[in-house]
């Protein structure tokens, strides 16, 4: 067993009203698919400019992605600006530096004009090194930061309980309840006009004059327009297959001590990452988010990442008990920078947040409702989905390519011929039986659930999560419970039942 309660806090400290789910045929205007940040926050701009919006969401709105981040709300992204700037220009980085600030302020206003409590707290944000050797890239940053029309500053000190050799400091940065700010901005969307649509999953996208969307009760939605703001697009695929790159990240919470409180926002791409954050948490406390451990799915190993953050949460803070863990899913781009608008003909896309999606997926609502009203934001060709940077992105391209090539060969290298018998309890493998390759998890009772082990997305074989119980496709990200169904996409149908290896 894992130490801590294997939930969200944000999940576990809020709770949703149920919205319908869509039973019959409808013509709308725009149909947003996926309901997270990104999907809840472009269906409200819609809807308070006129153009009410419908979201349709496989599971319950905020439960994704969204509903396991950590809620750190800032403009100051890792390592972002000065690689921007060499490569693209000092416009695209000031453009870049305006879109996310300009984020964090319009959450800001809207919580307080729609009085929305979502535990707002004004923090600085600070990306930091340890080795000293990396001071001199970090300072190359900051300039950069600046250059872009932010108001930071390097520093050799900061509240963190140890030391660090250097740190980009940005003050009057946000962190809050991303569950509780995005629950508020939807129930005003419903208010406004717009509509809410909850296990209905969309399986089907037919383009054309207007789209036809099928769910997966076979229920049809025409739309003239169409937003996919799913983590990885479920639909147009071929545009981004190459160009966008799973990974997860672990997240455990603790709570401490008031006066132990660093009070500010810590990121660093060492040790695997850690990012440093706390919230409100009752009397006299506060509890500490801890980020780290980044992985991609299905490397396994996840009860030996989280050992390795509690341990090291321990050495630096002053924790009791571990009350919450939990894994967080994002996607990496090419180029470091999101997409997000247009894709085809009255199709528009928004992903590839690189683990700031808070700052992005409100920029997404902002950009995307421009593009549909016809008042376009300054940034919107810097995020164009369809946007090109050849020597920006030849090589992770590439790299991603030959990713993708390795694991279809490993495929064939790491699937065992094990005995379903000698699966413990609890635990699951991929196994080739009869000439078929299944996916077999034994529960608690002993019982055997045999699945193909093919994710129905691109055919990559996937792997068993032992700390999540769950089956993960390495190739995309697709997530499946033990049961074959989908977790979490871009897979829209299940884990198929293997019948020939139920007889083993």
């Amino acid at each position: 067993m894992l130490e801590g309660s294997a939930q969200s806090y944000w999940m576990a400290s809020s709770k949703s009203p149920e919205y319908p789910t869509l039973t019959e045929d409808v013509d709308v205007d725009v149909a947003v698919i996926g309901g997270g940040i990104a999907g809840i926050s472009t269906a409200w701009e819609l809807t308070r400019a006129g153009r009410p919006a419908i979201v349709l969401e496989a599971d319950r709105i905020v439960s994704g992605v969204t509903g396991f981040t950590t809620g750190r709300l800032s403009a100051l992204h890792p390592w972002v600006f000065a690689p921007l700037r060499d490569s693209l220009g000092a416009e695209a980085a000031r453009l870049y530096a305006r879109s996310q600030q300009e984020a964090v302020e319009h959450a800001v206003q809207i919580a307080d004009k729609l009085g929305i409590q979502c535990d707002v707290e004004r923090r600085p944000s600070y990306l930091y090194v340890e080795p000293v050797e990396r001071t001199g890239d970090l300072k190359a940053e900051a300039a950069a930061v600046r250059e872009a029309g932010l108001a930071a500053s390097f520093v050799t000190e900061t509240p963190l309980p140890y030391d660090v050799a250097g740190a980009v400091k940005l003050d009057e940065q946000v962190q809050f309840h991303p569950r509780h700010y995005l629950l508020g901005l939807a129930e005003d969307l419903v208010r406004g006009g717009g509509r809410i649509y909850e296990q209905t999953r969309v399986v089907d996208l037919v383009q054309g004059r207007r789209h036809r969307l099928t769910t997966d009760a076979g229920v049809t939605v025409h739309a003239r327009e169409v937003v996919i703001a799913t983590l990885f697009p479920v639909f147009g695929r071929a545009l981004l297959d190459f160009r966008l790159v799973p990974l997860r990240e672990l997240v455990i919470a603790a709570p401490i001590a008031e006066e132990d409180d660093p009070g500010a926002m810590f990121i660093t791409r060492e040790d695997n990452t850690r990012s440093v954050r706390t919230a409100p948490y009752g009397e006299g406390q506060r509890l500490l988010l801890i980020t780290g451990e980044s992985f991609e799915p299905g490397s396994g190993e996840t009860t030996e990442r989280h050992r390795t953050l509690v341990e090291w949460t321990r050495r630096h803070f002053k924790i009791g008990d571990v009350h919450y863990w939990w894994a967080a899913q994002d996607l990496d781009t090419t180029d470091k920078l999101p997409y997000v608008g247009r894709v085809d003909d009255n199709l528009y896309v928004a992903t590839g947040y690189a683990r700031s999606g808070m700052s992005h997926g409100i920029m997404s609502g902002r950009l995307l409702a421009g593009l549909l009203t016809g008042e376009e934001q300054p940034w919107t060709d810097l995020y164009a989905p369809r946007r090109k940077h050849p020597i920006r992105e030849a090589g992770p391209v590439l790299k991603v390519g030959l990713s993708h090539l390795r694991r279809r060969i490993a495929d064939q290298v790491r699937v065992t011929r094990m005995p379903v018998a000698e699966l413990k309890p609890g635990t699951g493998a991929v196994v080739r039986m009869r000439g078929r390759v299944c996916a077999i998890y034994r529960d608690d009772h002993g019982t055997p659930h045999v699945l193909s082990a093919r994710c129905p997305h691109s055919g990559c074989l996937v792997t068993f999560n032992d700390a999540e119980r769950v089956w993960e496709c390495p190739c995309h990200g697709c997530r499946f419970a033990a049961d074959g169904s989908v977790l979490q996409g871009p897979a829209t149908a299940p884990l198929s039942p293997e019948y020939e290896c139920m007889n083993p």
